[in-house]
């Protein structure tokens, strides 16, 4: 039977008979009609017989009378849509060797925020057009017929005709540009070797600033037309990050030039494209007066974390998607290590933890997956752009430097981005030049936290002069996991000065506690005593203690003998524990009393996020007792809140700037009044004057929200207030920051209201999920209604972004009902997509294991006696 097309149907990875050398891209945006042309030239290395040349193309029409293969025109040109595919037959087996694939091809600047899109922004009081591309993980194909896939590096030659007036950028420096009437032709240097996936082009009208590292890199910053000065502490950061990547990595930066561009739509935070950098404008821009301090931060990070992506991910690149976490569980890491170094005040580390949290809720759940995740589909790519691959990635990364050495661990590294430069590695690859460069067992070690879901809890207990230790994996739903780890697990008793470090290899083992020493070193008795595991919470596991260990702990928070990183790791583990049902909301309650007199702001952030996580499941559980609970939680955070007061201080540290914006927006959602009351008052003196300092950026947010708690339908001042700003401002922080607030209301209508707005052209697509993010306890049946009425437009808008998984989780994961749960599955069961069913199975996950965790709330006998005694303490 004659080979047919057909074959390569359903087919979800491209042959490897033939792969591309070079392409030579000619695009021509259209910015009036929103579509495109271009053509192609593709040197393609033949190294197997075959009568095709499959690639990739999706939404494109390819011309098949243009093709042609060196001299040969094909006999058949097919796409098949669904699979993302376009085969080209011949007549004859093409000859062994490299030939020139060429091909003219159209498509449309789409408004999905994928592949070649369109992006809106005023000029003048006029709304334009802009043409971007974004092109991780698979949309490359979208923009030209290519191999699409990362491993098929090849090197790139774009020219671009454009509007004379406009600004065109690209991966490499411009060669030249000839001017022709209203359009011009712009041509670029060839890139190196590069997958397809970081491919970029930008057009449209902008200003930029430029700055240099001490190498000589040109590095600017583009904004749109008068907004160049709010991208100046980027440009800072981003000169200062390639300088220190390039000792870090022992390696210079690869490219010419780094640009980075702000760009109104844009679905992800920023997009590490070689040598162009595309960032939504709230993680790129920063203005000293109109954006807080917790935007600042996130602008450092977001931008160390995309230029180390210039190293790890672009020079060396993931073999295929299951490896994704190489990418961006390094850069997560590697941006984190460049802003201790920038910013030491910061406390960048100790902050690191809110990553690890994050990964660890979400390994928690039987529906989260391991961190190298089979890909079968480029379908499935965007659902594991998530917490495992980005917060666990980083977090093992931590626990792995940990373990073997700072020093050790970044002389493998570089180790490694030289032997892989300009190709592609696994993460087996990693594993052995670590444990060539170290000695050490870093495979064995380390295959046990990528290819297997989930983590442990390690049960710690004290037998005489034994720690008895024993792991099982920890799970939401209470139940345990099959999963064994080799966990690098370190300890101290009552001092850090001597520690000691071994590896769980089996389920249990014990460890000697020498209580002399210790004793010794801080000239404290037995009964003072502490023990503490996963010092610094450098490991990605939890604790369980027994109570004589806990007691001891909870003493040693109030006496102060603990680091901030470990404070913070048993409040989070107190809490994860409670959820799982495996110690009583009883027992976390009088553990944060413990943390009464904290003033630190990396602690109380996770103090903060367990009290708001209390306050939530107490409404359901406990409707009787909830007001109480709720006062219990007020009174821990109000004394730190008091000291800092709502107006700025004189010389105060960045980390009580943000202090004070954390702990008054937890207030106001705790319900307390006199912190509503006085965001109240101050949002009407700002109402009147907007230049006042009354109101900076950092305290808005918490004014903002405490206006929605006093909005209703009959007395909506404060909402049509909100919405004026939010149409007034040209600030996408200030918008942000409204649009978060406006779901907020305890009013139903009013919450509809709020949902139909993001709906509107008032919202850009990409903002949506900022307005889910507010929905009150209230809110959620209507959240809920709304979701279902409008699905059909949601798919539709939002198809295969990960913006369609936050509708799921925001609107989903506030019920704590089986029967709300089997509901939501009922509503979704013929609708379900590659691109959000790992999201709706978590979501419904989480909904059923609040369920439980209520049920056990119910069910503890000293939890009202606990709540009237601490409140009685209080007093």
């Amino acid at each position: 039977m004659a080979a047919s097309p057909e074959q390569f149907r359903g087919q979800a990875r491209l042959p490897l008979c033939a792969s591309p050398l070079r392409y030579d891209l000619r695009l021509r945006p259209d910015l009036g009609v929103c579509a495109f042309s271009g053509s192609a030239a593709v040197d393609v290395a033949v190294s197997a017989p075959t009568h095709f040349l499959v690639l990739n193309a999706a939404d494109l029409f390819v011309d098949g009378s243009s093709v042609r293969f060196q001299d040969l025109a094909p006999s058949e040109v097919v796409q098949f849509e669904e699979d993302e595919i376009l085969v080209i037959g011949f007549d004859r087996d093409l000859p062994i060797g490299e030939g020139v694939l060429k091909m003219d091809f159209t498509g449309t600047l789409n408004d999905e925020m994928r592949g070649f899109y369109r992006s809106k922004y005023e000029y003048k009081g006029e709304s334009r057009n802009m043409a971007v591309t974004q092109f991780e993980a698979a949309d490359a194909r979208r923009c030209f017929p290519c191999w699409d896939e990362p491993a098929f590096k090849a090197k790139f030659k774009l020219t671009l005709e454009v509007p004379s007036e406009l600004v065109a950028l690209s991966n490499m420096p411009v060669i030249k540009e000839t001017v022709h009437g209203p359009l011009k032709t712009v041509y670029y240097e060839e890139s190196p070797l590069m997958s397809t996936y970081l491919v970029a082009v930008v057009v449209g009208l902008f200003d930029y600033i430029e700055s240099s590292t001490l190498h000589g890199t040109k590095v600017r910053v583009y904004t749109q037309v008068g907004k160049s000065n709010q991208g100046k502490f980027a440009l800072d950061v981003a000169v200062k990050s390639l300088d220190l990547y390039k000792d870090y990595f022992a390696t210079p930066y690869p490219l010419p030039k780094l640009d980075m561009v702000a760009i109104p739509d844009f679905a992800a935070g920023a997009m590490e494209n070689y040598g162009l950098v595309t960032y939504r404008e709230t993680a790129l821009l920063y203005d000293e007066l109109l954006s807080s301090a917790s935007n600042k931060q996130q602008v450092a990070i977001t931008v160390a974390h995309e230029l180390a992506h210039q190293w790890f991910g672009n020079l060396v690149t993931m073999e295929w998607w299951t490896h994704l976490w190489l990418n961006e569980g390094f850069a997560s890491w590697v941006s984190y290590l460049a802003v201790e170094a920038l910013f030491p005040e910061w406390n960048n580390w100790t902050q690191f933890l809110d990553e690890t949290t994050s990964g660890l809720r979400l390994d928690a759940l039987a529906e989260s997956h391991p961190i190298e995740v089979e890909i079968n589909h480029a379908c499935e790519i965007d659902a594991i752009f998530d917490s495992i691959s980005y917060d666990k990635g980083a977090s093992v990364i931590r626990m792995l430097q940990s373990y073997l050495g700072a020093e050790r661990f970044q002389k493998a590294l570089a180790s490694y981005i030289k032997k892989y430069a300009y190709s592609n590695a696994k993460t087996e690859d990693l594993w052995v030049v670590l444990e060539e460069e170290t000695g050490e067992p870093v495979k064995d070690l380390m295959i046990t936290w990528t290819k297997q879901q989930g983590y442990p809890v390690i049960y710690a207990k004290l037998d005489g002069h034994d720690l008895l230790l024993e792991q099982a994996q920890f799970l939401s739903d209470g139940s345990s996991g099959p999963g064994l780890w080799i966990v690098p697990i370190t300890s101290c008793c009552s001092s850090y000065n001597a520690q000691k470090k071994f590896l769980l290899q089996g389920k249990t083992d014990k460890v000697h506690i020498d209580f002399t020493a210790s004793q010794s070193a801080e000239g404290e008795n037995a009964q003072n005593c502490w023990i503490k595991l996963n010092i610094d919470q450098t490991g990605f596991y939890r604790v369980k203690y027994d109570d004589e260990l806990a007691a001891g702990l909870e003493k040693a928070i109030k006496t102060k003998k603990l680091s901030l990183m470990d404070k913070i790791g048993i409040v989070d583990d107190s809490y994860a524990l409670s959820v799982a049902r495996k110690q009583t909301l009883t027992s976390l309650l009088r553990l944060l009393n413990a943390y009464r007199y904290e003033s630190d702001f990396t602690v109380l952030s996770h103090v903060t996020s367990v009290c708001l996580g209390i306050d939530k499941i107490s409404v359901d559980a406990t409707p009787e007792l909830c007001r109480y609970i709720k006062q219990l939680l007020i009174n821990l955070l109000l004394q730190a809140a008091k000291t800092l007061g709502w107006d700025p201080k004189d010389g105060e540290s960045h980390l009580d700037v943000m202090l004070r914006s954390l702990l008054l927006i937890a207030l106001v959602k705790l319900g307390h009044d006199e912190t509503i009351n006085e965001g109240v008052r101050r949002f009407h003196i700002f109402l009147k004057d907007r230049k006042t300092n009354l109101l900076p950026p950092d305290t808005r947010k918490a004014a903002y929200l405490a206006v929605m708690q006093t909005v209703s339908t009959s007395s909506r001042a404060g909402y049509d207030a909100l919405m004026k700003i939010y149409r007034e401002t040209a600030e996408a922080q200030e918008k942000s920051r409204i649009l978060g607030s406006l779901s907020s209301c305890v009013d139903k209508d009013i919450v509809l209201e709020a949902l139909n707005f993001m709906l509107t052209d008032e919202v850009r697509n990409q903002d949506a999920f900022y307005a889910l993010g507010g929905i009150s306890l209230e809110g959620r049946e209507v959240a809920w209604a709304w979701l279902k009425e409008n699905w059909d437009y949601v798919s539709k808008t939002w198809p295969s972004s990960s913006l369609i998984s936050d509708f799921i989780k925001s609107t989903v994961s506030q019920f704590t009902t089986e029967e709300k749960a089997a509901e939501v599955s009922e509503f979704f069961a013929g609708r379900i997509k590659p691109s959000f069913e790992r999201a709706l199975k978590q979501s419904l996950e989480r909904v059923r294991i609040s369920a439980r965790w209520i049920e056990s709330i119910r069910g503890e006998p000293n939890l009202a006696q606990t709540v009237h005694e601490l409140l009685q303490h209080e007093v």
